[in-house]
């Protein structure tokens, strides 16, 4: 996977919180003693249940109805497969979710309540900062972190995804705009969200230019925003490269704008090609003050941006008839798949792109638990991950070389909210 240099965010933390408070509570969930033991006496059972967890967005404030979308939907997916799929040894599962609302000392705060109750493991976790600061104290503590909706490519030795990176979906959208237009990678540029999601866009653009010739320059320049934000968030990095930030947590997106435009001028290189790594409200803005602008910039969008349909419906809100090619990390959700069928019937009109990806995590976890032999512990269910693949009614998952789960990427056309399978 992507990152392991560029993790970890101080400025935004020193920004919200003193630092000297983060790292006392940083240092505390990570190193007691208690939790270490935990990992050692069979965690996750108690009885005739198993107790997983989760840690989740789920609040009204409309500063994060993006986020809140995302963890609703994945917190509906996973439910509806733990109910429906049966258990070999008949014990119950709990699935005790908690919210952080966004916030990374929380979230800290929340697994360490959960990791004090045994959990086996995290399930579905949705985040990006707050995410890179529970993984040391997962890791700390042998806890699997399994299908995490993750903004960005986060790695780590207990983790178990199901998304592929973000970075390869960048790449998927540059071979397919490079193919089908004729084009040069040269020609794309990314609008980005200033952290490890964004970050992970720009990773994409890299290796795609790093194959191809006569673009070390151009690969200097990314290397320079990726060395300066060091995984982290620096608002002041715009203006260097193909690259447009905006802050993590606002909708500011005018010095985006006018970082590509400077690109432009200097490198003499046009933006044909924009990919939005960001959230569906401020990817879709981007997109209307472009087209305020006059640009004749077309887009492609990774699938947390594209966010199912939410990205296709604030665009058609505007009124704005744009051409889009998104990636998906799930089947079509008209697929015959079997998994995709299980889920359609079990989800009914809740169906969505996001909920199918928390039906396919839920799956997973089950799948893997009904394939263990030996007892059921954190250790025990990391080697059965890993020991085999899976067929999930027709989708595959493969933890035998990495942790990542799937290599699925689709891509879809979307116009005004209708969704087309675009020719491979």
């Amino acid at each position: 996977m992507y990152l392991p240099r560029y993790l970890f965010n101080t400025n935004f933390i020193e920004k919200r919180w003193p630092s000297i408070l983060l790292s006392l509570i940083m240092i505390f969930h990570t190193i007691t003693p208690g939790s270490i033991v935990l990992a050692e006496i069979d965690p996750g059972k108690k009885d005739m249940s198993i107790l997983i967890g989760s840690i989740m967005q789920l609040t009204n404030d409309s500063l994060y109805y993006d986020l809140n979308n995302y963890s609703v939907n994945m917190k509906k997916g996973i439910e509806t497969a733990l109910q429906s799929q049966p258990i070999n040894d008949r014990k119950k599962i709990e699935f005790d979710v908690m919210n952080d609302s966004n916030d990374p000392i929380t979230t800290v705060q929340t697994a360490r309540e959960m990791i004090d109750k045994g959990i086996l493991l995290m399930l579905g976790n949705v985040g990006s900062v707050s995410t890179l600061k529970l993984m040391k104290v997962l890791q700390a503590n042998q806890v699997p972190a399994m299908g995490f909706y993750t903004m960005g490519d986060i790695d780590a030795e207990n983790m178990l995804g199901y998304r592929p990176n973000t970075a390869r979906e960048v790449i998927a959208l540059i071979d397919n705009y490079v193919t089908k237009n004729n084009a040069r990678a040269t020609q794309v540029c990314i609008f980005a969200q200033n952290d490890v999601f964004g970050l992970a866009g720009i990773n994409g653009l890299k290796a795609a230019l790093e194959k191809l010739s006569d673009t070390q320059a151009t690969i200097n320049k990314l290397d320079h925003i990726l060395d300066m934000m060091m995984g982290g968030i620096n608002p002041a990095l715009n203006s260097i490269g193909p690259v447009g930030l905006y802050q993590y947590e606002t909708v500011f997106i005018r010095e985006a704008y006018l970082s590509l435009k400077n690109w432009e001028r200097e490198s003499g290189n046009q933006c044909r090609f924009v990919i939005l790594v960001a959230i569906p409200k401020v990817a879709a803005d981007f997109i209307a003050y472009t087209h305020y602008r006059n640009e004749s910039w077309s887009f492609g969008a990774v699938s947390i941006t594209a966010a199912g349909h939410a990205l296709s419906r604030y665009i058609r809100n505007y009124g704005i008839e744009k051409n889009i090619v998104i990636t998906q990390v799930v089947p079509e959700l008209n697929s015959s798949l079997p998994i995709v069928v299980d889920a359609r019937n079990a989800l009914g009109s809740d169906l969505n792109h996001i909920s199918l990806e928390g039906y396919i995590v839920g799956r997973m976890f089950l799948t893997i638990l009904n394939s263990m032999k030996d007892p059921v512990t954190r250790a025990n269910f990391i080697k059965a991950a890993r020991q085999n693949t899976f067929d999930m009614g027709g989708l595959k998952i493969d933890f035998t070389r990495g942790n990542t789960g799937s290599t699925l990427i689709i891509l879809n056309h979307v116009n005004l909210g209708s969704y087309n399978l675009a020719k491979q």
